[in-house]
C-alpha cells in the first residue's frame, strides 16, 4: 500500500518540437447553447525538432467554442509528414483564455506576448510507423501561441 508521505515519482517534460501551425480567417457558425463556435482551416506549417522534423499538410483544421465565460475550447485534428515521409494523424484539444482586453487584441491580429494569456493543449498522436510508434503511447502537453496567421506549440512529452 502507498503512503502519502511517499509521493509518487513527479513527472518530467521533455522538449520534441516546435509546431508551426499556419491557420485561415475563421468561419464564426454563430451562438450555441454551448457558446459562439467556428472553424479554422489548417492551410499548412513546419515541424522542427531534435525529436520531429516534418511539416503540416494542408488537411484538417480546428472547431472552436468560445463560451460565456470567455474560455476558447479547442479541438484540432490534422496530419504531419515528416522529413522521412510518415505521416501522423494529431488530435489536439485545449483551452485557451484571459484578460478580455487581451483577447480582443488576439481576435485583432495583434501581437500579444504568450505570457499575457493561457493557451495549453494536449495532443495525442496516432501513427502506423514502427520508428514513430512511441508517439502512439506517449501523453504530451503543448505550450501554445496565437500569432495573426498561425499557432505555435512547443511540443513536450511527459516523462
Amino acid at each position: 500500500m502507498m503512503s502519502s508521505t511517499n509521493p509518487l515519482r513527479t513527472p518530467t517534460l521533455d522538449f520534441i518540437a516546435r509546431l508551426t501551425v499556419d491557420v485561415a480567417s475563421p468561419w464564426e457558425l454563430g451562438e450555441s447553447a454551448h457558446g459562439q463556435r467556428r472553424f479554422i482551416a489548417i492551410t499548412g506549417g513546419d515541424v522542427t525538432g531534435e525529436g520531429l522534423n516534418g511539416r503540416i499538410l494542408a488537411a484538417g483544421g480546428d472547431w472552436q467554442t468560445i463560451r460565456p465565460d470567455g474560455v476558447a475550447e479547442l479541438y484540432a485534428r490534422y496530419f504531419l509528414e515528416t522529413d522521412d515521409g510518415e505521416r501522423l494523424e494529431v488530435e489536439n484539444t485545449g483551452f485557451r483564455h484571459g484578460p478580455p482586453a487581451v483577447m480582443q487584441r488576439l481576435r485583432d491580429g495583434e501581437a500579444v506576448p504568450p505570457e499575457d494569456y493561457y493557451f495549453h493543449t494536449a495532443p495525442r498522436f496516432f501513427t502506423t510507423s514502427t520508428r514513430l510508434e512511441w508517439l502512439n503511447r506517449t501523453l504530451f502537453l503543448g505550450s501554445a501561441a496565437r500569432t495573426k496567421d498561425n499557432v505555435v506549440i512547443d511540443l513536450f512529452a511527459v516523462g
